[in-house]
Parts: structure tokens; sequence; C-alpha cells
């Protein structure tokens, strides 16, 4: 077993999280184990070296012997009753002694976490180190990523401008109008199409004479709204009339998403099927019913105007934990451990990949258009990554010293809003997240923290 460098019995350690985080091992006794002493190779970085006596090596031996006996088939003897020397002439004494290091690693590994105070953040490299002498004690180095020691300044107190929460009146009368529209019926009307309208067109497009992806529809109604379109589409629609065909000239604008098509001009032949107008319902309290049976157009009023206050309010607190954090960054040190950063990258990516399959395009094809490499993302991601990891960092030290925790009701209330939101039974979410608590769990904490901080510090009125 001895000697220097990597062992079977070291690659095939558990990797689960409580092997990752020093969390609590069934297998061997409670009692205290070997010394560890630790040495800081940079604020995310240590070294252990964990000392085993040839006593616990040979406890742990006999620990792994008895469980192997009890599955092995030997003639002559019962499961578990076969004497050590009579195994080990059957199997060797490597076996024994591979499935001892198996137990007593972790074990040790997590006991020198808890010593000296470690969080790590990813699996250690662990060596066997050259051995001193027969009756010297076994050494092992293990090499770690870890949460960094943050010395905390004030975090009470901090100052921030509360950005307002007023609604403007004609906020409110923009959604009233908003509302106005959503209940318009649609007439055949026969007359030239307005700005407003919604015609049923066919059209395609072409640049220099050929047909470009996307850029065809039949029988597509189409509201008529500048807004909507490219410069110079809807104002050509303008004016046709039911039954007539039409060149439209319109131009992308340089910034199009679609790289091959920006700043380019293209010609859309458009037929109108036929055309259809809005028509408004009154603003009155007869329409005010339609949402309240009971209610009025001053009280349909004063519920638009309530929501977007309530809407405001929730803007104005989330643009005050944002300064309140960027402040809270800048008066403090946080250096991140490079694997957190990598894998916010990671996060930030798999994110980036989602959004562009959802609207329809291949990650390749995305690429090409942005005239990016997925390592030229990586690294443009890269400063977010750092910022998001550090703030992270900051956020659980501050939750750690306020002993800020989730607790059971706290979760219970998570999860019933999330059954809610997704029309699942509350034991379905419960048992969906199963794995993924920790990720609620400190997703509360988060958010308890933020709260804590923004009740706490010193606000202005802009």
């Amino acid at each position: 077993m001895r000697g220097s460098g990597q062992r079977p019995w070291i690659d095939d350690v558990p990797r689960s999280a409580g092997w990752a985080t020093g969390g609590d091992f069934k297998k061997g006794p409670r009692a205290r184990l070997s010394p560890s002493s630790v040495k800081h190779l940079d604020p995310t970085q240590v070294e252990l070296e964990i000392a085993i006596s040839p006593q616990e090596v040979e406890a742990a031996r006999e620990r792994a012997f008895r469980e192997l006996s009890k599955r092995a088939k030997i003639p002559g003897f019962r499961p578990g009753k076969v004497p050590r020397k009579i195994f080990e002439a059957q199997y060797g004494s490597a076996l024994i002694a591979e499935r001892a290091m198996e137990e007593i690693v972790p074990r040790l590994y997590s006991q020198a976490l808890r010593d000296n105070d470690l969080h790590p953040v990813d699996q250690p490299q662990v060596e066997l180190l050259p051995e001193e002498g027969e009756d010297q004690p076994i050494r092992l180095r293990a090499t770690v990523a870890v949460r960094p020691r943050i010395e905390l300044k004030a975090y009470t107190g901090v100052p921030v401008t509360n950005p307002g929460q007023t609604v403007p009146e004609e906020e409110v009368e923009r959604h009233l109008e908003a509302l106005r529209r959503e209940s318009a019926t649609l007439t055949p009307v026969d007359r030239p199409v307005e700005f407003g309208d919604v015609p049923t067109v066919d059209f395609e497009g072409a640049i220099d004479g050929v047909p470009f992806e996307g850029g065809a529809a039949k029988g597509q109604p189409t509201e008529i709204s500048p807004g909507r379109f490219i410069t110079g589409f809807a104002q050509g629609i303008v004016g046709m009339k039911a039954g007539e065909t039409k060149a439209v000239e319109a131009s992308f604008p340089d910034d199009y998403s679609n790289k091959e098509l920006a700043g380019k001009q293209a010609v859309f032949t458009v037929t109108v099927h036929e055309n259809k107008a809005r028509e408004l319902p009154d603003l009155s309290d007869e329409f005010a019913q339609r949402f309240n049976p009971e209610g009025t157009l001053a009280g349909l009023r004063d519920d638009i105007r309530t929501r977007l206050e309530v809407q405001a309010r929730g803007r104005a607190r989330e643009a005050m934990k944002t300064q309140l954090l960027e402040r809270l960054l800048e008066a403090h040190e946080v250096p991140p451990p490079d694997i957190m950063v990598e894998r916010e990258v990671d996060s930030i990516l798999e994110d980036a990949k989602a959004n562009v399959a959802r609207a329809g395009v291949s990650w390749d094809e995305y690429l090409k258009a942005s005239e990016k490499t997925e390592e030229a993302l990586r690294e443009e991601f890269a400063a977010d990554a750092r910022r998001r990891v550090q703030l992270t960092l900051l956020v659980e030290a501050i939750a750690e010293a306020e002993h800020i925790e989730a607790s059971e009701a706290d979760i219970d209330a998570e999860v019933s809003a999330l059954a809610q939101r997704y029309g699942q039974p509350k034991s379905a979410v419960y048992e969906m997240l199963r794995s993924n608590m920790g990720s609620i769990v400190g997703g509360i904490v988060r958010s308890k923290t933020l709260d804590f901080l923004l009740d706490n510090a010193t606000v202005a009125t802009e």
C-alpha cells in the first residue's frame, strides 16, 4: 500500500456531496481520528496533510475484512466465518487494503475539513506521500479549492437611493387603452389599409432577386404598425386594397440579429386578401364590468393604478438591492475560486443556448451569424460570471454571520408557490425537487439576506 503517487482506492473514492463537503459518513467509529495540518496555497486553494497511524490502518483493514468475508465463498466456511489468513490466501491482502482505504480516506478527509473549518467547492486531488518508516503513519496530501475567508466590513447602514415609486397618470391611461385594444373586435372594412388595421396578406421577400429564409408567409393576419416591422414594410402596405398585389421595398437595420440580412435592402411581393379594422369599445362602466361584474370605470382605473404601484415598488426594491450589492462588493475583497467561475460560465452559456433554441435557431447558426466561437463567448461571459460568484460568496458570508437560514416553513412556502405556478400537487413538486433542494434552500437564504440588508440600509429618495 505504501509509496508515492495516485492509488486505485483514491481514484475510486466516492464522489458524493458528503465526500466533497465534509458530510457525515456512516462507516467506522465516531471517535476523533488522525491529526491534520493545512497549508493555504492561495485564498481559494489549500493543501491538507493527513496522517494515518498504523493502528488506524489496521483497524480499517479489520473492518474491511469483516465486510468482505460476509460475501466470500470459500468451501468449508460459512459467509462471515472464514479466518482472515485463509481469506487473504484466497483473495489476496491487497483487496482488504484497498477496501480499507476506500472507507477511511473520505472519513479522514471530512474530519480534516471540519477541524480546519474549510468549505470545499470541488473534489480534492489526493496523493499518498512517500513512506517515512515501517512503523510511521501513512500520510495523505489533499489539494482542494475552497471558499475564501471573507473579512466582512460594515454591511448595515449602506447608503442606497430609492429611484421612486410614483405612477404617472399617463401610464394608467396607456394600460387602460391596452385593455381596450385587447377587447376590440375585428370587423371587415371595404377601404384601403390604414395604420392599426389587420389585413390578411401573402408576402415573399427577396434580396437582389433571391428569396431568403423566413421572408415569406401566406394568409397571414398582420397588424399594420411601423414599430412591428423593418423600415418600409408596414408603410408600403398602407393604402393597399383587398385583391391588390404590390412590390414593397424595406430595409433591414445594420444591427439586425441575422447578420446575413443586416443592412440589406429587400423587396417584398405583398398581396392583400382582406382588410379588417379594430372596433374599440367605449370607455364606460359597461366596459369596466367586463373585468369586474360590479365594477365602474373609476374603479378599473384605481385597480390598474394599484397594480402598477405594486410593480413600481417591486422594481424600486430590486434596483436598491442592486445598488446595495454593488457597494458591498466595492468595499470587500472577494477572491472567487476559478472552478466556481468556470461553472458559472457554463451556466451562462447553457442559458444562452436555451434562448437561441427558443428562437428557433440552431447553436451553430447563431455562432455563424454572430461571427464568434464558443470559446470567444466564454471569454465574454467570464467577467459577469466572476462578479456573480463574488456576490454569491459575499451574500453567503453575511448570511452565515447573521445566522440567516431557510426554515421548514420557508421551504414549504416556496414549494407551495411553485406548485401553484405550475399547477402541480405540492407532493409532486417536493419529489421533483428532492435532488435539487440545496438550490431551493440557497435561493431562500439569498432572498432573506438581501431583504435583511435592504431593511437595514440607509435609504435616500431621489
